[in-house]
């Protein structure tokens, strides 16, 4: 029996535990999708490296069952990019050995292996198959079965640099919501009587509905009827205007309301693949400068996989390959139907050359927007893929690889026997050196960290003689980290992120020299993160979530000329940024932002959208149990408190000093300082009345319903609503709030709270609750814009100087006063924090018709959550690390290098160049960015010593003059004599470091 109750408890437990994990998808995909995801069978065949980067996201996001299925077993190449595969597994079969790894990812997901052969009576089991590592003719056949008989089939492929994926959702998907975004609104102005009829909004900002879009109406005056229609299709005439059908019928002309967005579902019909290979415009871009590029390698994949047909093998790595003419006369021949207007036979040549490697970052990118085709299928959230998709990183090749044909020998590309010879397929064991060697800085070990360690440890990268790793991350893990941080498991709920990544990269490859740091970055670490530590590196990455940690690191890298990669997402958005010294613009200071600033008068007293609402609930939760709680625990231990609050201002210090006073006096003094549980539930209730009624009441009071400006318009038009006061009832909702405040309240003051709502409505029966007495007095006036910028009235002053002197003749009660302030946190569901800010911001929502939002839209808004999801947090990891095989190649040009902007939701994907560093002017010279510095010999110095220290014509240039070391040119301070600079100056020997 003990047994049985321990086991229901656990069981509770994970699954309390696990709706936190995955609420993140959620906010992304919402609930709906997450159900029919919930419900969803996938089949995954192949677990090479590819395979598992499928398989990892798929299980993450949160399906029914996965089944992985491979007939292979584990080579030495294979470790190059199967993060789930060991030294140990060599032999035995890759489903196998990887399924007790993906299967602890989610404990909700059923995961299986399949180590036979496929056939088209397995597949009936399944709502989506992909295919990984499949040959042409499997893919034609099992696609074809997969089309008729309604099944989601995706096939996914890469070949060294350039990946390939395609998808047939049928003859009739249904796509509920193309983008996600959440539905747009718009505020009205007027709407003509007419055919069409005329829609003007408010000149706040553009509308953003496009032709075609559907609306609907709410709180529409004068023209009611609207509010009951169902969706009207509009056609949009300006950014603040739109026309509607008929409304010449209508009463009268409508003013005011609401017009909201009515996403509806679409239709797209996909064609099975063995039609759709005769197709290549059904191409979807993901670097537009590269359309033919693209089309070539749509047919090189097919000519790729008769080749391995005919001969049974793939083509080495070597420049042999140009000697086989048959490697590009097959893509000629496919083309005599496809008709390219042009074929680029180096692609194939490329492709053909690379074909055997097996790299971590292209399988991290490829298997991150697959894994979001297979949750798109399963859901019929977002627009699927329309059909094909290619991708290709041939940059990061050497720049000489088609002119220096002796690089290509067989011994140089060849496999040794270890687990890197996937990558030196492609790159060679020169360059796999190479990158052993590297020393890098990571910061943030987080969603984007985690897949880069993997990424590193797959690479090699600082896992030779002399390489290293360091990793920061001052977070210790939560609950709703595991979801997308897919190396921490539950177990390692509450240590620190970057200990715990480091020990799983270790286990990944134990080559990998790493070292684990706790510290911020920011300027108090500079201590430890200073001029020796990054002149030690070779390059920096980040993965923060937030910018100001991002600008400080780009600045540090800008001072120590240091080359930086930088990522970051937000649901299915991603974006990429390569930073090189001399070479590409840095990450910059931030661009000022007050779009999300929301005005104080809106928050006070006209709310209109439910981030208003949100966002004052939120302000009340801060203001009543952590900001007043810390300004008293000062005040008990500060003598000069009070005095210091008095210098911040009169408003604010009224404002402070009146929460002190009331916290510290009990009921009977003026105060509101309980003495039990009783008190806290009587506070709550006359909070409650006073939040959601007297205070609607006191602002009708002063702006009555019919109140009219002083040109005659309506007071509450536009985006003020006219409020509606509250009447408390104990059968609505009403007592979620009561419930939440009484325990935070209790909590602050050491009080013990209950859940027990029967007794709380107890307590509420004794509990007064004041009449409502409208105020005339201009203090009570609520505020409005133009109130803004004025000052406390003379009511406020005097006020202000009675808490003084109560505050100062105060007889302290000694440390038992003392208050326990509360630091909200958003996941842990039994500490009222989540259920306050959600009763509050509905309640305030009520009082001005505002549609409510649900906890976890509640909790995406005023947890300041940036939703992170396992594909795009994957897809991003492997295009930065792309990028850092380019900076090991040493590449100078900027357009072998490319900064990325996605988003998984849409298959948008820009890849484009980075932009140049600014050109500076010297003496009104327009002057390049300097190159990079070189080592400076024994000879040059002396050169230099010469022209600076006995030329004394140029001498008399200089104010002062210093060397920083052996390695680095001179930082030079100059005066110039006669105003200009010597033509042999500019070229950067000492305009480097500025």
């Amino acid at each position: 029996s003990t047994k049985r109750i321990n086991t229901k408890k656990r069981r509770v437990n994970i699954l309390r535990a696990l709706s936190i994990e995955f609420c993140v998808h959620r906010y992304v995909l919402g609930r709906e999708a997450m159900q029919r995801m919930g419900e969803a069978n996938i089949l995954i065949a192949g677990m090479r490296g590819l395979g598992v980067e499928v398989a990892h996201n798929v299980i993450l996001s949160g399906v029914k069952s996965v089944t992985v299925q491979d007939e292979g077993q584990v080579l030495w190449e294979h470790l190059s990019s199967q993060f789930f595969l060991r030294e140990a597994d060599l032999g035995q079969n890759r489903a196998e050995c990887s399924l007790p790894r993906l299967a602890s990812l989610n404990p909700r997901v059923q995961v299986s292996a399949h180590t036979g052969p496929l056939h088209e009576d397995m597949l009936m089991q399944y709502q989506v198959v992909v295919l990984t590592d499949s040959t042409l003719e499997e893919q034609k056949r099992l696609g074809n079965h997969c089309h008729s008989h309604g099944i989601r089939f995706i096939v996914v492929d890469t070949r060294g640099l350039c990946g390939q994926l395609f998808c047939d959702f049928g003859e009739e998907f249904i796509v509920l919501d193309r983008d996600g975004e959440t539905p747009m609104t718009a505020m009205i102005n007027y709407i003509t009587k007419g055919n069409p009829g005329l829609v003007s909004c408010l000149d706040e900002e553009n509308h953003g509905f496009q032709d075609g879009h559907k609306v609907s109406f709410s709180e529409v005056r004068g023209m009611a009827e609207l509010n009951t229609m169902g969706p009207q299709e509009i056609k949009v005439i300006s950014g603040h205007s739109f026309s509607i059908g008929d409304t010449s019928g209508f009463t009268e002309t409508g003013h005011g309301g609401v017009a909201t967005e009515v996403k509806q579902p679409s239709t797209i019909t996909f064609k099975p693949l063995e039609e759709a290979l005769m197709d290549p415009e059904l191409l979807v871009m993901t670097d537009y400068g590269k359309k033919a590029r693209h089309q070539t390698l749509h047919l090189a994949f097919q000519g790729l996989h008769m080749f391995v047909q005919k001969e049974h093998r793939l083509p080495k790595p070597t420049s042999q390959v140009r000697t086989d003419p048959w490697l590009c006369s097959v893509p000629s021949g496919l083309n005599a139907s496809a008709q390219l207007e042009t074929l680029d036979e180096d692609v194939v040549l490329l492709l053909a050359r690379t074909a055997r490697g097996d790299l971590a970052p292209l399988n991290a990118f490829m298997g991150g927007v697959a894994a979001q085709e297979v949750l798109k299928a399963c859901s019929g959230k977002f627009k699927p893929l329309i059909q094909w998709l290619y991708f290709d990183a041939l940059e990061c090749l050497p720049k000489d690889v088609d002119n220096k044909d002796e690089q290509l020998s067989d011994s140089t590309f060849s496999p040794d026997g270890s687990r890197y010879d996937g990558q030196i397929a492609v790159f060679g064991s020169k360059f796999q050196e190479r990158l052993g060697k590297l020393k890098y800085f990571l910061v943030g070990a987080g969603a984007i960290g985690c897949e880069l360690l993997k990424n590193f440890a797959l690479m090699g990268l600082g896992a030779g003689e002399g390489g290293h790793i360091t990793v920061t991350d001052m977070d210790s893990i939560e609950r709703s980290n595991l979801n997308r941080q897919f190396l921490f498991r539950s177990k390692d709920i509450g240590k620190m992120k970057s200990s715990v990544a480091a020990e799983a990269v270790r286990e990944m490859n134990p080559s990998v020299n790493i070292t684990a740091h706790q510290n911020r970055l920011d300027p108090e670490s500079e201590r430890v993160y200073d001029r020796s530590f990054f002149r030690g590196l070779d390059g920096v990455v980040a993965a923060l979530d937030n910018v100001e940690a991002r600008v400080h690191l780009d600045k540090l890298c800008v001072l120590h000329q240091r080359p930086m990669l930088e990522g970051g997402t937000l649901g299915t958005k991603g974006h990429t940024l390569v930073v090189v010294p001399h070479l590409t613009e840095s990450y910059g200071q931030p661009k000022a932002d007050t779009e999300g600033a929301i005005p104080l008068c809106t928050l006070k007293n006209f709310p209109h959208r439910i981030e208003h609402t949100l966002q004052w609930a939120r302000d009340q939760f801060e203001g009543w149990f952590k900001h007043v709680p810390e300004n008293v625990n000062l005040f008990l231990r500060d003598p000069g408190f009070v005095e210091r609050t008095l210098g911040r201002g009169e408003a604010e210090a009224l404002e402070v000093l009146g929460g002190v006073f009331g916290a510290l006096r009990d009921g009977g003094a003026q105060g509101h300082r309980p003495t039990c549980w009783e008190d806290c539930v009587h506070w709550a209730r006359c909070r409650w009345e006073s939040l959601f009624s007297n205070e609607l009441r006191q602002l009708l009071h002063c702006f009555p319903a019919d109140q009219l400006t002083t040109s005659g318009l309506p007071f509450w038009s536009g985006t003020k609503r006219c409020p509606r006061p509250l009447t408390f009832d104990q059968k609505k909702p009403h007592m979620q709030y009561i419930v939440a405040a009484a325990n935070l309240y209790a909590h602050i003051y050491g009080i013990a709270g209950t859940r027990d709502c029967a007794a709380i409505r107890v307590t509420l029966r004794d509990t007064p609750v004041p009449a409502f007495v409208p105020s005339s007095r201009l203090s009570d006036r609520p505020i409005t814009e133009e109130d803004q910028e004025r000052g406390i009235t003379d009511d406020g002053k005097a006020r202000l100087e009675q808490l003084t002197e109560a505050l100062r003749s105060l007889a302290l009660e000694g440390p038992a006063m003392h208050m326990h302030p509360v630091e909200f946190e958003k996941d842990d569901d039994s500490n009222f924090h989540m259920d306050y800010i959600t009763a509050a911001s509905n309640l305030r929502a009520e009082n001005y018709d505002i549609p409510p939002a649900d906890r976890l839209q509640s909790k995406r808004i005023a947890g300041r959550i940036i939703p992170a999801i396992a594909t795009t947090t994957a897809a991003v990891a492997g295009l930065m690390c792309l990028e850092l095989y380019k900076l090991v190649q040493g590449h100078r040009e900027v357009s072998s290098y490319r900064a990325s902007f996605l988003n998984l939701a849409v298959d948008y994907f820009v890849l484009s160049y980075p932009s140049s560093p600014a050109s500076f002017t010297v003496s009104q010279r327009s002057l390049p960015p300097p190159p990079p510095p070189q080592t400076t010999s024994a000879f040059q110095w002396t050169l230099i010593y010469y022209i600076l220290f006995i030329r004394t014509d140029l001498c008399r240039t200089f104010q002062t003059v210093h060397h920083r070391d052996d390695k680095s040119p001179f930082r030079v301070s100059r005066r110039m004599s006669n105003g200009r600079c010597p033509a042999s100056w500019t070229n950067g020997a000492f305009l480097s470091t500025g």
